[in-house]
């Protein structure tokens, strides 16, 4: 049967209908070399009239325009054609061959010879080692000694004990209340407590106003510099208790305090890497560190948990070798424990039940990791363990670890709203958030950006030559750009922010990287390493937030209030006493005042002025301004400063936090 001159019912092609209208000879000269069986499929023994006078259907308007745009523009057709076939790839799509060990070497020149079978060695060596029955009882023994760690690491410490690296007794701006009522008792109180490591690493984010100075960018300790080592109420307790050499920076450690009420003139001190600043003026809440502590079991094992981790998932790839998707469950529970337990548990002791609830979505977010990206990647280095162990390994690590303590609001002493990323893989690059204002304030944070940019667009753009050469990028693109627009229509809803957490991330991310290539690898363990650390450190966040709960302790950008009394209208010949500060009528929109003296606020209501009989004459006094609406505060003013000399200090401009 000759399939070239066959013609078909219900489908005629173009060749086919301009044969047609050559004729009715021509299409019966061609018909008559029919067989009866295809004639009978045509089901017309004769020719049908409407055939003969049918027009051919259209072509799709695409192909009509690409035609045109052929016959107009013929020289940027073929470039554009070339172009598009190019990022296309090849056709039909292939995979890409089997990687070559590089630890196998066999080296030749000029009549040396160099042979090192590394990778063979292993997988011989290890062979006895890849029973399964090995590696359930190993699994079993790891899962039980890592409990008892974990016991031993946050469950013999009372809970009430446990601080974070911003814990304080007195919270910023207006936050105690009215005469720092809310904040009490002021003084005969001790404390044992607690602190996790690393708590030097931990600062402000925003800048905090201690009278007339701005602090950021710190942990904020106020004052220590005098003989008992008196601190300010609001000052990090860890923080502090490092500078006194009670506790260790890498290991934490346990102290206690007492409340000793009011002090004036807190010294600055410079001790064990961290400085403080003073403060010249009274507070009503201070406190000194005690000489003994009742407290146990004090020693924080994050480090000690770290290198055990590395160890065992070193073993596990290296040589128990057990099939790839084991491997990759096996590092899923090993990250995700190890992080919610040691690293960054979300509070401490670590609340299991949280944990136990974010493991479950946890796991099936991973299933898909592993069906988008890792079956395609980790089991093409079954026969290279040691490669594997290296690409993944060092890069799933970095992503677990690349943030520690998210300073959340727990324990007894936790008075301070404010939230503190502090990174630990990147902990020398000067860049906490990635807003306009942080990379202005921050000496460096631009650069740092700008090198960051162009390293990761250099992976992307590798990995998307990978991806051309498999023939797969118009398919990854395709999803990609669909991804895109819907953030894009996220990130215009009303009245939400549009949040990128880096756990979201990883999972934008990961399908890109199902490639079984060496810089695949290393992705994978980095993206699978950040999601872990996210979704186990922060939980599944929404990707929409609002305003309200992004702005943490920054400032809010409401009006400020307006101080009548300046440094030319204010009379020193006045007494002290006798002394009132004015300030400017309120504004439409706001029901009241509250005034802060001396970073505790001491009046709240509709009066335009207040009296300074009840301060000291002998001290400076710092005054801030705000306005208030049904009970919330608005932004304070930068402080107008009053000196023991009678001379006045006009506000700066702008608002303080």
């Amino acid at each position: 049967m000759s399939s070239g001159s066959s013609v078909t019912a219900g489908s005629v092609n173009h060749g086919s209908m301009h044969s047609l209208q050559q004729g009715p000879t021509s299409f019966l000269d061609r018909s008559s070399s029919k067989t009866s069986l295809e004639l009978r499929a045509l089901d017309a023994p004769t020719l049908d009239p409407e055939l003969l006078t049918t027009s051919p259907p259209p072509y799709p308007w695409y192909h009509r325009a690409r035609r045109q745009i052929s016959i107009r523009h013929p020289r940027t057709y073929a470039k554009l054609s070339r172009f598009l076939l190019y990022w296309r790839g090849p056709r039909p799509k292939y995979d890409i061959s089997y990687l070559r060990p590089w630890l196998d070497i066999d080296f030749h020149w000029r009549g040396i010879n160099i042979v090192l079978p590394i990778e063979s060695t292993i997988r011989r060596t290890t062979k006895p080692f890849r029973n399964p029955w090995l590696f359930v009882v190993l699994s079993a023994a790891y899962i039980i000694g890592f409990a008892f760690f974990a016991r031993a690491q946050s469950f013999l410490t009372p809970s009430d004990a446990y601080i974070t690296c911003t814990s304080v007794y007195w919270e910023s701006n207006n936050g105690c209340g009215l005469d720092g009522q809310n904040c009490g008792p002021f003084s005969d109180s001790t404390f044992d407590f607690r602190c996790p490591a690393q708590c030097s690493t931990v600062v402000l984010e925003n800048p905090r106003t201690v009278g007339d100075e701005q602090v950021d960018f710190v942990p904020l300790i106020v004052g220590g510099g005098d003989v008992n080592r008196t601190y300010r109420g609001d000052t990090f307790i860890c923080a502090a208790a490092l500078q006194a050499g009670l506790i260790s920076d890498n290991r934490g450690g346990c102290a206690s305090l007492s409340l000793i009420g009011n002090f004036t003139n807190f010294l600055p001190l410079s001790a064990h890497g961290l400085t403080s600043i003073g403060f010249p003026t009274i507070f009503p809440l201070s406190w000194q560190f005690n000489d003994h502590t009742s407290l146990t079991s004090c020693a924080d094992n994050r480090d000690a948990a770290l290198a055990m981790n590395i160890l065992v998932t070193f073993i596990l790839f290296v040589v128990l070798r057990p099939k790839a998707i084991v491997i990759f469950w096996c590092l899923v529970c090993i990250g995700f424990w190890h992080v919610t337990l040691f690293s960054q548990p979300q509070s401490n002791p670590p609340p299991l039940d949280v944990a136990f609830g974010t493991f479950l979505p946890v796991l099936f977010i991973c299933y898909a990791f592993w069906r988008l990206a890792f079956r395609f990647t980790l089991p093409a280095f079954d026969k290279l363990p040691l490669e594997s162990a290296i690409w993944y390994l060092a890069t799933f690590w970095a992503g677990v670890r690349l943030l520690l303590f998210p300073c959340s609001h727990t324990a007894l002493l936790i008075r301070i709203q404010h939230q503190v990323l502090t990174n630990i893989t990147t902990d020398k690059i000067p860049i906490d958030t990635l807003t306009s204002s942080s990379l202005q304030k921050q000496r460096g944070a631009i650069t740092a950006l700008v090198i960051i940019v162009i390293i990761v667009a250099a992976m992307v753009i590798n990995q998307v030559r990978i991806i051309r050469k498999t023939g797969w990028l118009p398919h990854y693109l395709g999803w990609y750009i669909v991804g895109a627009l819907v953030a894009v229509v996220l990130a215009c809803l009303p009245g939400l922010v549009f949040r990128l957490h880096h756990y979201i991330i990883s999972m934008a991310l990961m399908p890109g990287t199902g490639f079984p290539t060496r810089p695949s690898a290393v992705y994978q363990g980095f993206l699978l390493g950040m999601f872990l650390n996210g979704a186990a450190a922060f939980g599944l966040d929404s990707i929409l937030q609002t305003p309200a709960e992004l702005v943490q302790d920054a400032p809010l950008g409401t009006t400020l209030p307006t101080f009548l009394t300046n440094s030319t209208n204010y009379n020193a010949s006045i007494p002290f006493e006798d002394q009132l500060i004015f300030w400017d009528a309120l504004p439409d929109g706001w029901d009241g005042f509250s005034l802060l003296v001396d970073d505790v606020e001491r009046y709240v209501g509709t009066a335009l002025n207040f009296s300074l009989a009840a301060f000291n004459a002998s001290l400076p006094h710092f005054f801030r301004l705000a306005l208030t609406s049904s009970g919330n505060t608005g932004d304070f003013t930068m402080p107008a400063t009053v000196f023991p000399n009678g001379t006045w200090s006009d506000p700066a401009p702008g608002s303080s936090t």
